[in-house]
């Protein structure tokens, strides 16, 4: 990790600038993301982010486009897209028969 910035740093930045970089969300991500010491060391900008995960999956930019094309999904997590997930994953589990139905409040 850089001297001149503190933060979450998994990955080389230097991929970032041979990637196609996507985010759950933008000011979330550039804070506390993988990509907010780059950007905080000046060697990545904002403006390089190609999309956030919502725009991809509302239809308003193409996702990976070929084979070849490098992503890195920089995911800082959201309660929201997780209490999705579970739902979608809850649906099909009990229309599946494997499901267990439960009280998580009394």
């Amino acid at each position: 990790m850089g001297a001149d910035a503190e933060g979450k740093e998994e990955l080389e930045p230097s991929i970032l600038n041979n990637a196609v970089v996507i985010v759950d969300d933008l000011r979330q991500a550039i804070h506390a993301g993988e990509i907010n010491v780059p950007i905080a060391m000046g060697i990545y900008k904002k403006e390089q982010i190609y999309a956030s995960l919502g725009e991809i999956i509302g239809g308003n930019k193409p996702g990976r486009t070929n084979d070849e094309m490098i992503t890195v999904f920089d995911s800082t997590g959201l309660a929201i897209e997780d209490i999705a997930a579970a739902g979608m994953v809850y649906r099909k589990a009990m229309q599946n028969g494997t499901g267990v139905s439960f009280n998580l409040v009394d």
